[in-house]
């Protein structure tokens, strides 16, 4: 079939042209659609029910659906310290180049000493009491402090999944029964010093350690709560769990700043609000999983103990005192945290 210049050919020629005009502003636009992303780090397992981490991640991205953030923030998700120690992955949070952590505040302390506070031994009676005393104000200068001495924002205020006891190859009911026994402490100055003034021989060491440290006999304990002691797996090695209750610590959401203002700007705000969102959710969730871990170890043969509370809050009370000392700007919301009552 001839076909003459006006034809066929040249009109399909035509036409793609203008296809390709009018799906290029289509194209573009999908472009500028691309989520932001973030990076999520979490020392703990994978595991929905127990770890604390995951437990986070789950509810930041419900919460980011509900404030109309779904299709514009990625966060991606590293549990079971993918991204490197949790003291590592801290220091990369300050400097921007992991977005995120879902951790304990201990770790902070490394960096910036005054947020050592919250470990001290007894300071907080409950939970209850916790998020009482940080929405009567004590939440603010420790955020400020954050932001000051590392870069970083608090954008969520949760709970640690149950207070931190000791789990351990024995027994004890007092303090003179942890005399040179191996505890395991957080790498963290406030905890060390706590563990060591509870009678124990404190034994610092990177979370990701703690297995192999029992199982060789490097350590006879360590000092955690019961959700984080079931999702690790330790109660396969240390079969008595001592319910000293020492420290009811806090669970926080930390963002690089760096990150922070990466993110456009039109973002911001509705992140802040699905991240600390997120945290209230998981607060609820903490104190369910403690009750569940509690349970779940007796079933794993675990023997749960009292013991003489008053005794161990005796022997910690000087690190209070000492830290205040050494810490006067820490002094005004330590005595704000004792005055509040649940």
């Amino acid at each position: 079939m001839h076909e003459t210049p006006g034809g066929r050919r040249p009109f399909l020629r035509h036409a793609a042209a203008a296809a390709s005009l009018l799906a290029a502003p289509a194209l573009i636009g999908q472009a500028r659609a691309a989520p932001h992303g973030l990076r999520l780090s979490s020392s703990l397992p994978n595991d929905p029910r127990y770890a604390n981490g995951r437990v986070y991640y789950d509810f930041l991205v419900k919460q980011l659906a509900a404030h109309g953030l779904g299709e514009k923030i990625a966060v991606s998700f590293f549990p079971d310290n993918q991204l490197g120690q949790e003291i590592d992955v801290a220091n990369s949070v300050k400097l921007g180049v992991i977005d995120m952590m879902v951790t304990g505040t201990s770790i902070w302390a490394n960096l910036v000493p005054d947020f050592g506070l919250l470990d001290l031994g007894y300071l907080f009676k409950s939970f209850a009491q916790q998020t009482k005393a940080l929405d009567a104000g004590a939440a603010a200068p420790l955020d400020a402090m954050m932001l000051k001495g590392a870069h970083v924002r608090v954008v969520g205020w949760a709970y640690n999944f149950g207070a931190r006891s000791v789990l351990a190859k024995f027994a004890f009911t007092e303090p003179a029964q942890l005399a040179g026994k191996k505890i395991r402490s957080l790498p963290n100055p406030v905890i060390t010093e706590l563990v060591r003034l509870m009678g124990a021989a404190a034994t610092p060491l990177a979370f990701g350690e703690i297995y192999t440290a029992l199982q060789a006999g490097v350590l006879d304990g360590l000092e955690h709560d019961p959700p984080t002691i079931v999702a690790s797996k330790f109660f396969e090695i240390a079969k008595f769990y001592t319910l000293t209750e020492h420290i009811f610590s806090p669970l926080g959401a930390f963002l690089s700043e760096t990150s922070f203002r990466r993110m456009p700007a039109d973002l911001r705000e509705p992140f802040l609000a699905a991240a600390a969102a997120a945290a209230v959710e998981t607060r609820a969730r903490g104190l369910a999983a403690e009750q569940e871990a509690l349970a779940l170890l007796r079933q794993k043969g675990v023997t749960i103990g009292d013991c003489d509370r008053p005794a161990f809050e005796k022997r910690a009370a000087p690190l209070t005192e000492n830290f205040m000392r050494a810490h006067p700007a820490a002094k005004p919301i330590i005595e704000q945290i004792r005055a509040t009552n649940a």
